[in-house]
């Protein structure tokens, strides 16, 4: 259910980003001190002072939110939006009624501040990898603008603005994890697949020519299908489970028009997000997206 009593009320956003922000206690962003008192108000927001520094600050104080022109409640919206609805941002710049530079700043340091997944394979894993178009949008260009026509075929690279995107899946979990890269290479792939917890991991590829050192590794049993023979799963065999994850990783791109290579991260970080929060109802929902920019 959407929370609209938030989106409807700055005192009832403000309540909320207090509720989440302190839910171990009011503790002074700049010292970490917890020897802090109710000092006032800032608007809808409590207002502290911090004993230890002597300085104050309020539920805003430190956060992405901090230092906006724009109502709370407007902001949590975009979020809201942006994740479960995956809005584009000039919807989003219409909804609210500001201009395309700020929401597009607003969402970008939304996203900034959002972890990196931590990758804890238990294993078996799938992994695969997708190509998806990430350019030089918002920027200069030193090079004639790519054609919009049909799209060569073969693998893409990251100076040819189509750069990897690997998913992968881990089946002992049910974890899902987007990670975009410069290279699909070796290098690359011991990378994704050093945090594991057994010490050989099973993996299922399919037949691409970069995973094949894995064979050769005894800290690996590699099972793979290979694709241009027609073969896509031999019983547990597979990477289904990546394909069909890397499906949605495209819909989420696609209403944004192609996305910067250098805000590739970001924008995949924000869909990681969208995936935790997918089944719960929206006030919860809009608590966990806030928690994780905190």
């Amino acid at each position: 259910m959407i929370p609209l009593d938030v989106f409807g009320s700055e005192s009832v956003a403000a309540d909320l980003l207090a509720q989440v922000r302190w839910r171990d206690g009011v503790t002074c962003p700049r010292c970490r001190s917890d020897r802090t008192v109710r000092n006032g108000s800032y608007r809808e927001f409590q207002r502290y002072l911090c004993k230890n520094c002597d300085r104050t600050f309020n539920d805003k104080t430190g956060t992405i939110f901090a230092h906006s022109k724009i109502a709370l409640r407007r902001w949590l919206f975009s979020i809201y939006a942006f994740l479960r609805f995956n809005t584009s941002l000039r919807q989003l710049q219409c909804e609210i009624e500001v201009t395309h530079k700020t929401i597009h700043r607003r969402i970008e340091r939304f996203a900034s501040a959002l972890d990196a997944p931590s990758l804890d394979l238990v294993g078996p894993v799938e992994i695969d990898e997708v190509y998806v178009n990430a350019g030089k949008k918002g920027r200069e260009r030193d090079q004639e603008s790519r054609s919009r026509g049909l799209s060569t075929r073969g693998r893409g690279s990251y100076s040819g603005d189509k750069p990897p995107v690997f998913i992968i899946a881990d089946r002992g979990t049910g974890q899902r994890y987007v990670v975009p890269a410069k290279a699909a290479d070796e290098s690359t792939i011991r990378l994704l697949l050093a945090d594991r917890t057994e010490e050989s991991l099973t993996v299922y590829t399919d037949g691409f020519r970069a995973y094949e050192p894995l064979d050769e590794d005894d800290a690996f049993d590699r099972k793979y299908v290979v694709h241009g023979d027609g073969e896509y799963a031999d019983e547990e065999v597979h990477v289904n489970t990546c394909e069909s994850h890397a499906s949605l990783t495209r819909r989420w791109l696609s209403p944004h028009r192609g996305v910067s290579k250098d805000k590739l991260t970001q924008y995949l970080r924000a869909f990681q997000l969208r995936r935790e929060l997918f089944r719960k109802p929206g006030r919860d929902a809009l608590k966990h997206a806030i928690k994780a920019t905190l």
